[in-house]
């Protein structure tokens, strides 16, 4: 099972109760699969970025869920399908923070790094001007 987040975006101009029984229906789709829902962020009627199909506005819902790759595949293919969504996006989440990679430390060059990059740039431009 791995985490994800499903970021949906609605027709706004759908009714309430169409609007929901599209959340329900995607949320019910992770569970009958095998998968856990988790929470439901219901953002609501937002500008859009860009238009999209004619449209300016949209109704933004965030899911997140944990699950097999299987039923998250369904589940985009679902939303493709589905006429009420105009935009849909599955992100698949990093399984634990401790797997992300660890930043290197920011630390100033030394004067020895620095001055061997400008020599190395400057055979590289001496190179380049003889034509090799």
């Amino acid at each position: 099972m791995r985490p994800y987040e499903v970021m949906i975006i609605i027709d706004p101009a759908l009714d309430d109760d169409v609007i929901r029984g599209e959340i329900d229906r995607a949320v019910e789709l992770i569970r009958s699969r095998g998968g856990t829902p988790g929470r439901v962020d219901r953002w609501g009627r937002r500008r859009l970025a860009y238009e999209i199909a004619h449209k300016r506005e949209g109704y933004y819902v965030l899911v997140e869920a944990t699950a097999e790759p299987a039923v998250m595949a369904e589940l985009d293919r679902t939303l493709h399908l589905a006429d009420a969504v105009i935009r849909h996006k599955v992100i698949r989440q990093a399984d634990r923070p401790a797997e992300r990679a660890p930043r290197p430390p920011s630390t100033p060059p030394t004067p020895e790094a620095s001055s061997l990059a400008a020599e190395t740039a400057a055979a590289a431009n001496r190179t380049d001007a003889n034509g090799a």
